[in-house]
């Protein structure tokens, strides 16, 4: 069983993450951030680092994917499926070109044939953590990091807010495998109630997902 996390940054997704992975008793893969050189330089010129970023995160993402689903047993913190939001997001926003647009994309196409050609072709199940954007403010300025932090640069509240609109989007078109929306600003994850009751309703969806196969199986 392979799942896959998504959501806006702020929304609590890593926190997600380890609880379904520790739920299920499975190892979850997160989003390399801390360790992430590109990133800072990114928050301070957007135009410059947009490109490496993109690509610094797709390979990532390309080999997190890959093991996981060769393993058939792990939980992701993000995926290669949401990387192109980001990549389309810079460049509608000048940061990445029409040109490195391109070849980001070729890149892409040729990793997903890849990943075709695995024996496990998709995750079972995606899913999203959604809030409302102040509380999404909110949760960024919390965790502290200094380069996300809109009172030192106001132009990423414009940025955020594109990205969370976006993201909806972006849900509401994913058809790669079954999904699920979980409510993070309604059930959020430090009131030890509100875990249960999140990872009670992606048990429920699991449930839904296991039951076909195993009525094929008969």
């Amino acid at each position: 069983m392979v799942i896959i996390t998504a959501g806006m940054i702020g929304v609590g997704k890593t926190t997600l993450t380890g609880k379904i992975a520790e739920h299920l008793g499975t190892k979850a893969f997160f989003e390399p951030v801390g360790d992430n050189p590109v990133l800072p330089l990114y928050y301070s010129d957007q135009k410059q680092y947009g490109f490496l970023l993109q690509i610094y995160f797709l390979n990532k993402r390309f080999s997190m994917i890959k093991q996981a689903l060769s393993d058939d047993n792990n939980v992701l913190d993000r995926s290669i499926y949401e990387d192109a939001l980001f990549t389309r997001e810079n460049n509608a926003e000048g940061n990445i070109t029409d040109t490195e647009l391109s070849v980001y994309l070729k890149l892409l196409d040729n990793m997903m044939n890849e990943l075709n050609q695995m024996p496990k072709k998709a995750p079972d199940l995606l899913v999203y953590a959604d809030s409302d954007f102040d509380t999404i403010k909110y949760r960024i300025k919390k965790r502290g990091r200094d380069y996300e932090q809109i009172d030192s640069n106001p132009d990423l509240e414009k940025y955020y807010f594109k990205m969370w609109s976006a993201y909806k989007k972006w849900f509401n078109e994913y058809d790669i495998s079954p999904k699920i929306r979980i409510d993070l600003q309604k059930y959020d994850l430090s009131d030890p109630k509100n875990v249960d009751i999140v990872l009670g309703q992606i048990d429920d969806e699991l449930k839904k997902i296991r039951e076909p196969k195993e009525e094929t199986a008969k």
